[in-house]
């Protein structure tokens, strides 16, 4: 027997607004839910209780090596949830990071960081993405001198501009485009 209530069930017709659902979020209900049932993801929801669909976006992406090793992930809860004030390491980062509250969240913002901040094309963005993520000593030498390099002649002073470098490379070692989490966070 199929029930009338399964039978007429849409996925379109689920609302992205409904407060029951965040409720059970919030207080750790996860079981099942996919990409948030696991112990740690369940933690940092309950530490973010989201109440939009657009606060899932950056949850799916945050619990990931890249930035769970780098402390982003506590940085952007402590942020979240107004324990520690919204800083951006330079004012450059500001439009690109703004709203995931100063921290890198989402492969795209490593493509922009490099190419507003150091000069590199899109295309070049992404070949240093790549090489952050393979971890090749030789390789990210050259990639940190460029990047360095390309943010100094734009005014960017030279220690501002390896701090970027480092955070982006601990960042990338597995990171998430933001097209990748919001179809996990929609699911």
């Amino acid at each position: 027997l199929i029930r009338a209530d399964v039978a007429d069930f849409a996925v379109d017709a689920v609302p992205l607004d409904d407060e029951t659902t965040y409720d059970l979020l919030c207080k750790g209900d996860t079981e099942g839910v996919f990409q948030v049932e696991s112990s740690g993801m369940t933690d940092l929801v309950i530490k973010l209780k989201p109440r939009t669909f657009k606060e899932i976006i950056p949850l799916v992406a945050l619990y990931r090596p890249g930035p769970l090793g780098s402390g982003m992930v506590d940085d952007y809860v402590n942020r979240k949830n107004g324990v520690t004030k919204v800083e951006y390491l330079l004012p450059e980062l500001q439009e690109i990071t703004a709203e995931t509250l100063g921290v890198i969240v989402y492969q795209d913002q490593v493509l922009q960081i490099a190419n507003r901040l150091a000069g590199y094309s899109l295309g070049e963005a992404d070949l240093l993405r790549r090489a952050m993520g393979k971890k090749k000593a030789e390789e990210m030498a050259k990639q940190r001198d460029r990047f360095v390099s390309g943010a100094t002649e734009r005014g960017i002073e030279k220690s501002g501009a390896e701090r970027v470098f480092d955070l982006v490379a601990e960042f990338a070692e597995y990171g998430f485009a933001k097209s990748h989490s919001a179809a996990y966070a929609l699911i």
